[in-house]
């Protein structure tokens, strides 16, 4: 058995399609309307279907879990981020682990956490 796919939630389709295209190049793989994967396997379910699957309210910023990237060049990602998405809600700013790694953390447009480091 394999994880073949990370599921989020999202209110607009389009616009989280759009968030993860212009930080991370995520482009669509495959597009069933509420439901799309995009490259390295996220996909976006519109809440919508979800709460319809489930059941269940929504729960946004719950950080309960986060998607993590890396990036090499952060003051590069984070100089885009703040021109891209000024108004991206962050949970800490870039900083510097005690470790050497240089991270960053805050919630897309639906309140699912990314945090982006620097490689370990």
């Amino acid at each position: 058995m394999k994880l073949k796919n990370v599921l989020i939630v999202v209110k607009d389709i389009g616009r989280s399609r759009r968030f993860y295209q212009d930080l991370f190049g995520l482009e669509p793989v495959l597009d069933h309307g509420g439901n799309m994967i995009l490259t390295e396997g996220l996909v976006l379910q519109e809440e919508k279907y979800w709460k319809e699957f489930l059941g269940r309210a929504i729960i946004p910023e719950n950080n309960a879990s986060e998607l993590y990237f890396e990036e090499r060049d952060m003051e590069g990602f984070v100089e885009k981020l703040e021109r891209c998405y000024p108004e991206v809600k962050y949970v800490n700013r870039l900083m510097t682990h005690s470790w050497g790694q240089k991270v960053v953390r805050f919630y897309d447009p639906d309140g699912n956490l990314i945090e982006v480091g620097t490689p370990m």
